[in-house]
This record gives C-alpha cells, structure tokens and sequence, in this order.
C-alpha cells in the first residue's frame, strides 16, 4: 500500500518525527533555515500533507502549488497566523496547531523576561563583565517592585490565565483586557486604556490579527506610566516596533523584554539593539526540552489523523468537518 506523501518542513524531536516516518513517505527539510517560499513551491507539489512552523508562509499560493491531494497542514505551534486558514477552508484542508502543552513553559518565561527586564538583570549581568562593578552603591542599577505591583494582562487564554496564576504569589493585583474571555477570581477585567494608564507591568497574550496588529503604537505608550515595563512573547507585529524604540529612548516607559519581534530574526542594524532598557530573546518562550517533545507529538497526531481521513485532535477551522 502507498504510503501518504508529506513535506515536513524543519526537523522536529524524534518523539513526533519518528510517528510520522513510520506511516508516510517523507520529505523532511533537514536544514537549520526554513525554506522560501519559492523552495515550498517546489518540495509542496503533490504532497498529502504538509507539517509546517510558524516562519513558514503557507499561503493561497503555496496551497494551490500542492494540488488537490492536499488534505492537512499541521502547524508545529500554537499561533497559525502563517497559515491562510480561509484559503485552507476553502480546500477542504484541516489545519491543526499545538494548544496547550506549551501554556506553562511559555508563561515561565513571560514572567521571567518581566522580572530581568524590570530588575534590569541582564543589563547587570553586562555591567559585571564590561569592567564597571567597583563598589556597592545604593542607586546603582535601581530596577522595579514586584510585590504588590499592578500587573496589567492582555489575552486572557490560556497563556494569560497562566501569567495570572503566577502573578498571585507576588500579591499582585492583576488587570485583564479580553473582550471575549471571562475573567477568573482574583483578576478584573478592564477596558484597554484603563489597562495601560494603571499597569505597572503589561504582559501581551493575544493573539496576532489585524484588530491587535501594533495594538501597542505610540498612542499606547503615550498612556502607560513612566515606570512600566512591558513584556512581548506573543507575535512581534502587536508592538509597533519604532515606537517601541522611541518609548525606551526617551524613557516614556521603563523597559521592555520581548521574545518576538517584526521580522524574525531582528535584522542586526536595528536600532532596537542600541537600547541598554530592552532585552530580546529569539523566540523561545516555549523552549523546554518537554515540551518541545510535546508539541512535536501533538503536530504528528493532527497531520496522521488527517491524513486518515480523521478529525484532529486540534483543529482550527473545524467549520470543515461540517460540510
């Protein structure tokens, strides 16, 4: 019996390669960047299935490339604003993602990122190296409260929800902006800019759309306290990122950490990188080796049940199965 043709289009960890080898033939991208778009276009015809990550396009374009046998795109994340979900819809094709394994790994590193970011550790930690510890001093690097700070949430999925829970250990008193979820005990939901103008720490958690793309632009910042610290582990493209700039520059907030940026990889003239208040990670708020290994079994279950002719255990466009 033939097996199923799929394109996976990055190696991911053995737990969920491995399911995917044993039952399909396989044309695995083995390189350590991601392929273009015209590369897609070449390795897609044909193809049954396709496993992608979130730097992978897969577009209208590159749907109509793979042709009719095309029945599910697995993405190997929990954000799929690289897919076109309507143009996958349209097909007949299923699209899965990797809810759920990543929420706590990634609210981890959210706070953690608040935390050096606020108490200016990194930046510490560089001051050590570069020669210029000779002494204690009680103002030298003086960063922010956490205790009892307000602590301002936007997103309140299961990534937000989780940042909340944390949040309660330091006694925080936590502010939620989600016009679609419901609040839980302990938090209070709040319109947007009573969020900012209260916040002194803001964690972003939304996803990416074209209501919340540069959601916070330099009207946002305008209204956040001089104090603030702002975190991003969502997607690059909610911050406009030169008014990110302009706010750390001219210290209308206190700093930032961001694990995401527009485009990924930050091109290296960025300016961005000339800011001793910003830390920037790349992009690995869920990069534990656990749950690594998790979302590459859950991204192996939706393309194998898929490709059975299945419902997916995640699916994001369910309205499919409805037809």
């Amino acid at each position: 019996m033939t097996k199923p043709k799929v394109f996976i289009t990055r190696r991911i960890p053995d737990a969920g390669l491995n399911l995917i080898l044993e039952e399909c033939d396989v044309d695995l991208w083995d390189k350590d960047l991601p392929p273009t778009k015209e590369e897609l276009f070449q390795h897609v015809p044909g193809v049954d299935g396709i496993l992608s990550l979130l730097s992978d396009p897969i577009d209208d374009e590159v749907i109509q490339a793979a042709g009719e046998n095309l029945r599910v795109i697995s993405n190997y994340a929990v954000g799929y604003n690289n897919i076109d979900i309507q143009a996958a819809t349209q097909h007949g094709i299923a699209v899965g993602n990797t809810p759920g394994v990543l929420t706590e790994a990634t609210a981890d590193f959210a706070f953690a990122l608040m935390m050096s970011a606020g108490r200016r550790i990194v930046e510490a930690e560089r001051h050590v190296r570069a020669g210029h510890w000779k002494t204690w001093g009680p103002s030298i690097l003086l960063g922010c409260d956490f205790a009892g700070a307000t602590l301002g949430i936007i997103g309140f999925g299961r990534i937000g929800k989780a940042m909340a829970r944390r949040a309660t250990g330091f006694g925080m008193r936590i502010l939620v902006y989600d016009p679609t979820s419901q609040p839980m005990t302990g938090v209070i939901k709040v319109d947007f800019d009573t969020l900012l103008r209260e916040s002194d720490l803001i964690s972003l958690h939304t996803p990416l759309t074209p209501e919340t793309r540069h959601l916070i632009n330099g009207e946002a910042f305008a209204k956040m306290k001089s104090n603030a610290v702002l975190v991003n582990t969502a997607r690059g493209e909610i911050v406009d990122q030169a008014a990110l700039y302009d706010a750390l520059k001219n210290h209308k907030i206190f700093a930032a950490g961001i694990d995401v940026t527009d485009p990924e990889p930050l091109p290296m003239d960025s300016t961005l990188l000339e800011l001793d208040n910003l830390i920037i990670c790349p992009h690995i708020a869920s990069a534990s080796t656990s749950t690594r290994e998790n979302m590459a079994l859950i991204a192996a279950q939706n393309l194998l049940a898929g490709l059975r002719g299945e419902r997916l255990p995640f699916v994001v466009n369910p309205e499919i199965y409805e037809k």
